[in-house]
């Protein structure tokens, strides 16, 4: 029942070449930072990737792609990361893709047993009719597009309509992070980063936690628990340097107020 393990190398060690990671996060807000950085030492590379966002260069996600460690990412935004489309524009790269919603279903629906589901979001589009790019040559054609999937017409509160099969996601490997845990691996996340980390960790055949505050068995209110330890497999604790290493995606100030008096300058 005691999941903890000493350190985030270890943690890591078994994450083969070609693995399917699942990753935790939303932007930069809980990102498994420590968990990627033991991973890019340990030298794994082909991965496919399942992931809100491929990090920022240099940072997440971006610290394997920058490493040439990706081969295939699944993601819904990737607008943040210069080298995610210079890989991906030249043929380095496959990518697929998805709706931020459709992603975090098929990430829960992984986790659940569920194969696969119907959904209405991309009904009409490439997503459903195919011929999304998924990989360029390095002369810019187009050599993998997207397949067609499957569309079915049920009845609804507004008279039928169509809705797109999407297949579940299940992932060899896990990386997330928590603001608490406890040695069985209770989860609580904090504000944004429970966007994808719980979906992350639900889907992850071995799930592996970096965790801010580790705490004994008992001490997290059940009541407060945002995903049961039956989804964890190894939780590191960070020490306070790590979990206090946050880096902030985008900086947005104003200038101080001419008028403003110097306490609220300070402020």
């Amino acid at each position: 029942m005691d999941k903890v393990v000493a350190s985030a190398a270890e943690a890591v060690a078994d994450i083969g070449s070609g693995s399917r990671i699942a990753v935790g996060g939303f932007g930069l807000s809980g990102i498994p930072s420590v968990l990627l950085a033991a991973l890019l030492d340990q030298g794994a590379d082909e991965l496919e990737a399942f992931s809100n966002n491929a990090g920022v260069d240099g940072a997440g996600l971006g610290m394997l792609l920058g490493a040439g460690r990706l081969r295939r990412m699944v993601a819904s935004y990737v607008g943040e990361n210069k080298e995610f489309a210079r890989q991906y524009l030249s043929g380095e790269l496959e990518v697929e893709l998805t709706p931020q919603g459709t992603l975090a279903e098929r990430m829960r629906a992984g986790g659940s047993g569920i194969p696969a589901f119907f959904t209405a979001t991309g009904v009409g589009t490439q997503v459903a009719d195919g011929g999304l790019p998924w990989r360029y040559d390095a002369e810019g054609n187009v050599v993998k597009a997207s397949p067609a999937k499957q569309t079915q017409v049920f009845e609804t509160a507004e008279g039928p309509k169509e809705f797109v099969l999407e297949e579940a996601i299940v992932a060899d490997f896990a990386l997330v992070r928590a603001h608490r845990a406890d040695r069985h691996g209770n989860l609580v996340f904090r504000r944004a980063a429970r966007n994808f980390n719980p979906l992350a960790a639900m889907c992850g055949r071995t799930t592996i936690v970096e965790v801010e505050e580790l705490v004994e068995p008992g001490e997290i209110d059940p009541d407060h628990v945002h995903l049961p330890g039956v989804f964890v497999h190894r939780v590191v604790p960070l020490t306070p340097e790590q979990a206090a290493d946050k880096r902030i995606e985008k900086r947005t100030v104003r200038p101080a107020s001419p008028t403003a008096t110097t306490s609220e300058q300070e402020a």
